[in-house]
């Protein structure tokens, strides 16, 4: 577990956690657990609407070894998704952030919009998770370059184009959002860079994200894969999001090999022992 220093200099946890950088500096990756409060999500919608319920899965994911929280009040879902207001948002939200803040451990709160991502930073969450590198909400830069906070850039596509070279396009999207970040004063070594496994992107392109990972080291900062139980899997092996635990398995441990420092899942207790084991037999190598 760890704690996180906000805008204020203050801390979250206790003193003996270690911070951020050592997080992301020790050989396995964090784990950060994924919970939707949301009716729509294509693996999870409306599972954890209720906010007892939406607790007790936080509670479960820590005891199961997660290092962070992620919170979403919105699906981000590629297809068929509803946008719903900052308003419809911050009503899922308000119910179950304090509670979740209170076990402990860092929340990330998962939203496009710089409102919602500001209240939640004041109600305690640690971490901005932009789906939309920083590119969707004009005011997000902004109003995240004061806070101190980690941010998670994450790639992003209106659509999947099969023909494009998605590697050079990652690239090019990481590079403009990092060009925002700096001219609002976001602070680089805060920045977190997710390839966006799934969005916008087709099967084969997810594939090679993952496989050419380590070719985002050239910007120099950490990366985050999520690839918990993407459509991409069923691509190769048909199954529905419940059925997709081996094949996120499978790409989480390669995506950690290639050089990922956070990997996203809804599978936390198996991820975490997945990873353990891959480090212990990579230790031996």
């Amino acid at each position: 577990m760890i704690a996180i220093s906000s805008g204020d200099g203050t801390s979250a946890g206790s003193a003996n956690r270690p911070g951020w950088q050592a997080l992301l500096s020790r050989p396995s990756p964090a784990v950060m657990g994924v919970l939707n409060v949301t009716p729509d999500s294509f693996s999870d919608g409306g599972q954890f609407m209720a906010p007892d319920r939406a607790l007790a899965q936080a509670r479960r994911m820590i005891a199961e070894g997660a290092d962070i929280i992620d919170i979403g009040a919105e699906s981000t879902r590629p297809y068929g998704a509803k946008a719903i207001s900052a308003g419809e948002e911050l009503k899922r939200l308000q119910p179950i952030l304090a509670d979740i803040v209170s076990l402990g451990i860092p929340v990330s709160i998962d939203s496009v919009k710089s409102d919602v991502v500001v209240w939640a930073l004041d109600a305690g969450a640690k971490i901005a998770n932009d789906v939309w590198g920083l590119q969707r909400d004009p005011d997000m830069a902004r109003l995240l370059a004061g806070r101190g906070c980690p941010l998670v850039i994450m790639h992003n596509r209106e659509s999947a184009e099969g023909g494009i070279d998605i590697m050079r396009d990652i690239s090019e999207f990481f590079a403009r959002s990092l060009e925002i970040a700096a001219k609002a004063g976001i602070a680089r070594e805060n920045i977190v860079l997710d390839p966006g496994i799934g969005f916008g992107k087709t099967p084969e392109q997810s594939l090679m994200a993952i496989a050419r990972l380590d070719q985002f080291g050239t910007f120099g900062l950490p990366l985050l894969v999520g690839a918990s139980r993407k459509r991409f899997i069923s691509s190769i092996s048909p199954s529905e999001p419940h059925q997709r635990l081996g094949g996120s398995i499978a790409a989480h441990l390669i995506a950690a090999k290639r050089g990922a420092r956070i990997i996203r899942t809804h599978d936390v207790y198996d991820t975490v022992q997945a990873l353990r084991v891959a480090e212990a037999v990579w230790e031996k190598a």
